[in-house]
């Protein structure tokens, strides 16, 4: 089951959710940067808020409630939004090796992103139609 009310881009599953408030009692808040790079893949990157800077060519794509005081955020490249504009994103997490600087990398698990596109009631929603 995934935590998503109508109309957003991002969603997170239970699973996801756990490991999200987690990872919030050893490194404080956190955000995600869907990756894009070679090294990772489009592995979702959990980093402490502050670490990974955005800039002017990110996106804020949402914010996903996880149960915690303040929901987190999640970012995208401008530049791979272009070619993720018509999807839904939902953050899951699945036993693993995780990214290199994503803070679940040492449990033994990681975070990946499970797509599918917008429905047509999302589509007119976001002025994609």
């Amino acid at each position: 089951m995934d935590r998503a009310t109508m109309n957003e881009r991002v969603a997170v599953t239970d699973a996801a959710a756990t490991m999200v408030r987690q990872l919030t009692l050893q490194h404080g808040p956190l955000m995600f940067h869907q990756s894009g790079g070679c090294c990772d893949g489009s592995a979702p990157m959990c980093y402490p808020v502050g670490m990974f800077i955005t800039g002017p060519s990110d996106v804020l794509l949402g914010a996903i409630d996880v149960g915690l005081d303040d929901p987190v955020e999640i970012y995208m490249s401008e530049s791979q939004f272009e070619y993720w504009k018509y999807t839904h994103l939902t953050i899951d997490v699945v036993p693993g090796r995780g990214a290199g600087f994503s803070v679940e990398g040492p449990t033994g698990m990681r975070f990946l992103i499970r797509s599918r596109m917008l429905s047509e009631a999302e589509l007119q929603y976001f002025d994609l139609r």
